[in-house]
């Protein structure tokens, strides 16, 4: 195992693209705890970038580049554009999003309820917190459906990212003209008023969708297998001896839906765990291998409310809404479990298949079977 090796170590992220895997919890939450001072998310430190060495077209060119949101900011500009989002997102009425979430999740059971079987992925986990998400932001079917397309070809960090982020870039523009001429009650609107100009509107919604939508799709389609492979678990959230969050809880120890990413630059030399890095280099973290670090006490078992994991990152660039991505997903599975509770794989455990690419983990099929009489019919609202 790489951790084996070292605690941070040189990669190969992408084909031509190097820099530095951190592997050990003591590691990452070390880089984490220490940005911006040793440690910059700006990608304007970038070395093979900035000499034109990473083409247009590197997979890891769009989910590493320079763009005008918190994310990939530092200091005050890094604040002010985080304080926005922050103060965005907590206007979300979170019991109207549950509404939400489980009138998404009936209409997307009902289209598959009446065969008695389903791919979880692309039929409902794929699709439910795109369009949850979606709707928080005010936008159109139309846009909607143009903007789920691009994030997760995005995601897939495949040939086509770069025309992937284009439209996607094009899709949130529109969204911005048209909350900017028609204002509503979503967060769309809520970040307009906080002030953000064109280019970072169309910068932060991305983030907000890429950070909200495939993390947890994968989040749900991972959090059903556990259920629906592991006996014991699944006899427990049946009978409610387990929660759905205590499945979920898990899930983000030891298969986070981001296995790598956040990438970070060495302000000047720096040493870390006795690893010496050079500036300009991007250091990715790996949030699996340190969950999954011997050292961390996480026993399966006993994971239930512990929250030490860092699959929603750390630090100034943590997750800014970690209670909003656990709603969708517990709400999502507690409505499967409701509405399918004959559920069960068609295919063995060992037939399911991850994604490719380095960044986003998750299934890309998770076949399932039940018997259509038997799931509880849902009447509109």
């Amino acid at each position: 195992m790489l951790r084996d090796q070292a605690p941070i170590m040189p990669v190969e992220i992408a084909p031509g693209v190097y820099g530095y895997l951190a592997v050990t919890y003591r590691a990452v939450v070390y880089l984490l705890r220490n940005n911006p001072h040793r440690f910059a998310k700006d990608p304007k430190h970038w070395d093979a970038l900035n000499h034109g060495q990473i083409p247009p077209d590197n997979p890891a060119r769009a989910m590493m580049q320079p763009r005008d949101n918190a994310l990939w900011k530092d200091g005050p500009e890094h604040a002010r554009l985080r304080s926005a989002i922050t103060e965005s997102l907590a206007r979300v009425d979170t019991h109207a999003l549950a509404a939400s979430v489980t009138q998404i999740a009936d209409q997307l059971i009902d289209a598959f309820a009446s065969a008695g079987q389903a791919d979880l992925v692309t039929q409902y986990a794929d699709p439910l917190p795109m369009q949850t998400v979606m709707d928080m932001f005010g936008c159109s079917h139309e846009l909607s459906h143009r903007a789920i397309s691009a994030v997760s070809r995005l995601f897939n960090a495949g040939e086509d990212a770069a025309r992937a982020n284009a439209e996607l870039e094009s899709a949130c523009l529109e969204l911005t003209d048209l909350k900017r001429r028609r204002p509503g009650r979503d967060v769309t609107t809520y970040l307009i008023a906080a002030g953000l100009n064109n280019a970072e509107m169309v910068q932060t919604i991305l983030l907000l969708i890429g950070a909200a939508a495939p993390p947890t799709s994968s989040l749900i389609a991972n959090a059903k297998r556990r259920i629906l492979t592991n006996a014991l678990l699944a006899n427990n959230v049946h009978s409610g001896i387990s929660s759905v969050a205590a499945a979920i809880d898990d899930v983000l120890w030891d298969n986070p839906p981001i296995h790598n990413y956040c990438p970070l630059y060495a302000q000047g030399h720096q040493i870390v765990e006795g690893v010496s890095l050079v500036p300009g280099w991007p250091i990715l973290v790996s949030f699996a291998a340190a969950n999954g670090d011997p050292s961390v006490l996480s026993m399966p078992g006993d994971r239930a409310g512990n929250r030490g994991h860092l699959a929603f990152s750390a630090g100034v660039h943590g997750c800014p809404a970690p209670t909003l991505a656990r709603l969708i997903a517990e709400t999502a599975l507690e409505r499967l479990l409701d509405r399918l509770p004959t559920i069960e794989l068609s295919v063995t455990e060992q037939e399911l298949t991850n994604r490719p690419g380095t960044f986003l983990a998750g299934l890309t099929a998770l076949p399932v079977r039940f018997d259509p009489e038997a799931h509880p019919h849902h009447h509109g609202r």
